[in-house]
């Protein structure tokens, strides 16, 4: 594992850790607690708030505020972004899900917090056009996974990092340094099927194929938790595709581009993996490459090994353009 010797970076990551040890806490004590349930509103991309959601969304401003080395906050649970001030305000911009997954939290399937950083470019004050630029300028992004254990996988652009915490010690340790994605892992893809009728023929065939390939191989296995976290940390770990394509409904995709898709883009592609948007505004596109214009702007998501990546992308230079 290197390191960076930015002391002013080791304090975001040591903000996100305390951050993310208090929402483990919080997910493991949640029905003692009473913190199961709805919170009764809806946040800006219009999903139903669950009380957890607002609980982490506190833990992890209020540890990053304290860090003193950030410029701009943009949350999932905000509407705005967050401008800091004074001797709160730093050199950081920190894009985050503070609950990922959080609609299965109350049934106990694994939940994360996913977040991006970026360097703040200008001595102006801080403001949203400091953190609305390409996937491709963040500096480092990483992801909690709250499960059977609580595991905290990162990159600084040199490779993924992996750390699981140790609750004797109440600290994370070092369990794996540069994570590859197999190039020959499981034969599994993962996606919601349930959107089958609303996506384009190219996802609809490589789903098919998926399911029953055309080279009389043995087909894929299905596996799909409905937390990004959970599908994409299992497909770090073994292999094979995860999907979350534009469909009628949603032409944009679903996931949200600065604190979804870019960093788990990137921890992708640090671990020798393809993450693209597919065929989105006119042509296929790599996730880190995309510009946000709105700081709760989304996009497509398909990303994961080569060997399954590539047949799915290469599908659409034989397609007319996308009618979605």
């Amino acid at each position: 594992m290197t390191t960076t010797r930015d002391r002013d970076l080791a304090l975001v990551m040591t903000a996100m850790e305390v951050a993310c040890k208090n929402i483990a806490r919080a997910v493991r004590k949640a029905g003692i607690a009473g913190l199961f349930g709805l919170a009764g509103t809806r946040n800006k991309s219009g999903d139903v708030v669950k009380k957890l959601d607002l609980l982490s969304n506190l833990f992890v401003i209020n540890a990053l505020k304290k860090s003193g080395v950030c410029a701009v906050l943009v949350s999932e649970e905000e509407p705005e972004p967050l401008l800091m001030e004074g001797n709160e305000q730093g050199r950081f911009c920190v894009a985050f899900d503070p609950l990922d997954g959080s609609s299965n939290v109350d049934c106990n399937v694994s939940t994360g917090t996913i977040f991006s950083i970026f360097e703040k470019k200008t001595f102006q004050p801080p403001s949203a056009k400091d953190i609305l630029r390409p996937g491709k300028e963040i500096v480092a992004a990483g992801y909690c996974m709250y499960g059977s254990a609580t595991e905290l996988v990162v990159t600084f652009r040199r490779g993924v990092e992996r750390f699981c915490l140790d609750p004797s010690l109440g600290e994370f340790i070092h369990i794996g340094s540069s994570l590859r994605i197999p190039k020959n892992g499981k034969t599994v893809y993962s996606c919601n099927e349930g959107n089958y009728l609303k996506w384009d023929p190219v996802i609809q065939n490589a789903v098919d194929n998926f399911k029953k390939p055309k080279d009389k191989s043995k087909p894929y296995s299905l596996r799909y938790v409905g937390s990004m976290v959970s599908d994409v940390h299992r497909t770090i770990l073994y292999g094979g595709i995860f999907m979350y394509p534009a469909d009628k409904k949603s032409k944009n995709g679903k996931l949200r581009l600065l604190y979804e898709g870019f960093p788990m883009a990137l921890l992708v592609e640090q671990a020798g993996g393809i993450a693209s948007a597919g065929f989105f505004k006119g042509k296929v596109r790599r996730i880190l490459d995309l510009v946000p214009d709105n700081i709760h702007d989304r996009c497509p998501v398909i990303l994961g090994c080569a060997r399954d990546v590539e047949p799915v992308l290469s599908k659409y230079d034989d397609q007319p353009k996308s009618k979605l």
